[in-house]
């Protein structure tokens, strides 16, 4: 069973242009705060302060200026924990399935 994402409101492109927008004002006016960029360029692009300002946090993670889980290692993790509840769900299935085995062997041998 594959999960499907919500779809994107906004593009890749239109993303990578509002956080190379908040990272210009803040070297154009080096006292101005992620916050306070994100808050004057995110509604002239129509995109809520909040969501470029994650946006703009993650990026700065992937860019290594900032400590934490970068987007690749988080991909990664997803997918092992996939796995891991598949890997799980199987090794349950077996287990079950030589239990029952295990009984009606048994079961033929005292007959």
């Amino acid at each position: 069973m594959e999960i499907v994402p919500a779809p994107r409101k906004f593009s890749d492109e239109m993303r990578e242009r509002a956080k190379r927008m908040v990272r210009q004002a803040r070297q154009e006016e080096p006292g101005l705060s992620v916050n306070a960029a994100c808050k004057r360029i995110g509604p002239q692009l129509g995109i809520l302060p909040d969501t470029l300002r994650g946006w703009c946090r993650q990026a700065d993670i992937d860019d290594g200026v900032k400590p934490g889980v970068t987007s690749v290692e988080s991909e990664e993790l997803k997918r092992l924990r996939r796995e891991n509840a598949e890997l799980r769900r199987a090794n349950e299935i077996l287990r079950t399935a030589s239990a029952f085995y295990a009984a009606a062997e048994l079961d033929r041998h005292t007959r």
